[in-house]
């Protein structure tokens, strides 16, 4: 099915094969990479003893890189160019991965969070980068689709991420812990980061050795959209659609990261699933693995149905499923929680690009912004985790739910840009009504 997709994708914009099938071998790796978080969670919380809050760090400072990197990104880009900024953030993704080989030895946990931070500012890099890059290689009403094909592999990176976690980590961990001490178990993360760090140094460099368009075609296309949505405000606080927006990604990965946080630990509660650590990892690439499906399977339906219309209604269905799951408890709570990951497959790409629309010239800013608000991923594990400590782990499920409710919304209403009519109307509105 992936190959068939991304086959479709080129077909559609052949004059921009090359650069599209580049990116996409981008979002594979940081889906691959980002969703090994999920496998270090629960690795590190049993070799450090950790609490829910103090294992949630993890995702904490991986995601606050988004948020104190983006906008340095953004300049960065600016400057050096989109080729030579992707091929940056590689090498700085491959040097947080070589990170985790000292980190290991001096088995420390703030340096485990270290290397985080630095192998998450080179993906921020990427992120920033990408996502709107995709937007504008082809026509803007198709770019909803084509970012969710696009996003597709970055969710089958994620599905191949826990199953090599799962094998190599936790399954060496559980090995090990039966047979010697915490320093087999942190050692235990060192070969799999280690060739992760070679293959992105080797794409770093296939990639600097591509041709890529520059920055001049992307500000081409963002003056086109402009001229399309007469988009009439000057600064990104202007746009609500775009405000509204970036809570919508911060609400949507703070939602998707908490929940594929604490499914491990979940499944392996003997009220849920009573499985080992291993075994539900590899459960938990079936939360990625559906995401994948969603998005390759929402690609074509967003063809025939308004993206908003499905968003609204994936936001709601993620709702009552984590409604059910908290309701009913055991077994059925596990699957009800790992069914969210289809419906969650739509929703980054859906809220990037209608939170993108209309900004013309304002484009590259306003990707900044979404970006910055991937933040959410380092908050709501958190706020959850706090839950899960103090109450019980299945009842900390409602905080995304909560975020899903607010999803739904934006779908619904939220999405709507303000075009020059309606803002002229909206000022002369008080007028005609007084009068």
């Amino acid at each position: 099915m992936g190959c068939l997709a991304l086959s479709h994708l080129l077909a559609m914009n052949q004059r921009h094969t090359r650069p599209l099938a580049v990116l996409t071998s981008l979002f594979f790796m940081w889906g691959l990479i980002t969703s090994l978080n999920d496998i270090l969670i629960p690795h590190l919380k049993a070799m450090f003893s950790l609490s829910y809050v103090q294992a949630m760090l993890i995702q904490f400072c991986f995601f606050t890189a988004y948020f104190i990197v983006s906008m340095p990104a953004g300049a960065l880009l600016r400057r050096i160019g989109y080729q030579r900024g992707i091929t940056v953030g590689l090498c700085t993704v491959g040097i947080g991965c070589l990170l985790f080989y000292p980190a290991a030895e001096l088995r420390a946990y703030p340096f485990f969070l270290g290397a985080l931070f630095v192998l998450a500012a080179g993906i921020t890099l990427l992120q920033v980068a990408a996502n709107p890059y995709v937007t504008l290689l082809g026509k803007p009403e198709t770019a909803s689709s084509r970012l969710n094909l696009t996003q597709a592999f970055n969710s089958l990176g994620a599905t191949v991420g826990p199953l090599i976690g799962a094998a190599t980590i936790l399954g060496a961990a559980d090995h090990t812990a039966s047979v010697a001490n915490a320093a087999a178990q942190a050692d235990s993360v060192q070969g799999p980061y280690l060739v992760l760090a070679a293959v992105l140094f080797l794409l770093a460099a296939l990639v600097a050795m591509f041709k890529l368009p520059d920055a001049r075609l992307i500000e081409r296309a963002a003056h086109r959209q402009e001229a399309v949505h007469h988009a009439a405000k000057k600064r990104i606080w202007d746009h609500p659609h775009l405000v509204l927006g970036a809570v919508g990604i911060f609400t949507y990965v703070g939602a998707e990261v908490s929940i594929g946080s604490f499914l491990v630990n979940l499944m392996s509660d003997p009220a849920i699933g009573g499985l080992s650590h291993e075994a539900a990892g590899h459960y938990l690439a079936m939360y990625w693995g559906a995401a994948m499906i969603g998005r390759f399977a929402g690609s074509a339906l967003m063809q025939r149905i308004p993206a908003n219309r499905v968003l609204a209604t994936v936001g709601a269905v993620n709702a009552v499923l984590i409604g059910a799951a908290i309701a009913m408890g055991g077994p059925l709570a596990m699957w009800a929680l790992l069914l969210t990951g289809l419906f969650n497959s739509i929703m980054f790409p859906t809220i990037f690009s209608l939170a993108v629309e209309g900004l013309g010239d304002l484009t590259s800013q306003g990707s900044g912004l979404l970006c910055m608000a991937i933040v959410g991923g380092a908050v709501v594990p958190l706020l959850q985790a706090v839950l899960a400590d103090e109450v019980s782990l299945l009842l900390s499920f409602v905080v995304p739910l909560v975020c899903y409710v607010y999803i739904s919304f934006y779908g619904a209403k939220g999405y709507r840009p303000v075009t020059v009519d309606e803002a002229e109307a909206d000022q002369k509105l008080p007028q005609g009504a007084a009068a």
